[in-house]
């Protein structure tokens, strides 16, 4: 089992996705803290409002806000129960690649959507998605390999940097 978290120590050192929520969940709330980045913390029972402009690395932290559309304005407000937190460190392999209709991510292993897949480091799986990226974005290499369909060998490519440890020139040598 992991560690537990709770209001004095779920900001060290964690991996967590905020679910986008309602700015009028904290009207009868009082910030418990208050970052000097400019974050707003609204500390519950059973997790924590956040309210900020910026997401992703914050604080030795790896912490994404799931959109729900709610909000256009780029200072958003995101709950998290305190189940939602879970380690992170820069050596242990605790990290996956997954790919959905909206992106490639990163997920944490106790995420509870573990299947098993390959695990890496967080350095190791920031490289890998910032290459897969560039491959959804660019398809010019493939001009190099007249035999195959630019599509498939994209797919191929980015499936083979998800699932294997191989690098991106020892994938496309197999084509």
């Amino acid at each position: 089992m992991g560690e537990t978290f709770h209001r004095n120590n779920f900001h060290k050192n964690t991996f967590c996705i905020f679910n986008e929520a309602h700015l009028e969940e904290i009207e009868k709330l009082s910030a418990g803290y208050k970052s000097k980045s400019g974050s707003s913390y609204y500390f519950t029972e059973n997790g924590v409002y956040r309210l900020s402009n910026h997401w992703g690395r914050a604080a030795g932290c790896k912490w994404r806000l799931q959109s729900g559309g709610l909000s256009e304005n780029r200072t958003r407000l995101g709950f998290a129960s305190w189940t939602s937190f879970h380690r992170d460190n820069d050596f242990e392999k605790l990290y996956f690649i997954e790919r959905t209709p909206d992106g490639v991510h990163f997920q944490h292993k106790d995420a509870g959507n573990y299947n098993g897949q390959l695990l890496r480091a967080a350095s190791e799986t920031t490289k890998r998605i910032r290459q897969i990226r560039n491959l959804l974005e660019n398809d010019a290499w493939t001009k190099y390999y007249p035999q195959g369909d630019p599509a498939i060998l994209k797919e191929k490519a980015i499936e083979a940097l998800i699932q294997t440890d191989q690098t991106l020139q020892q994938i496309k040598l197999l084509f």
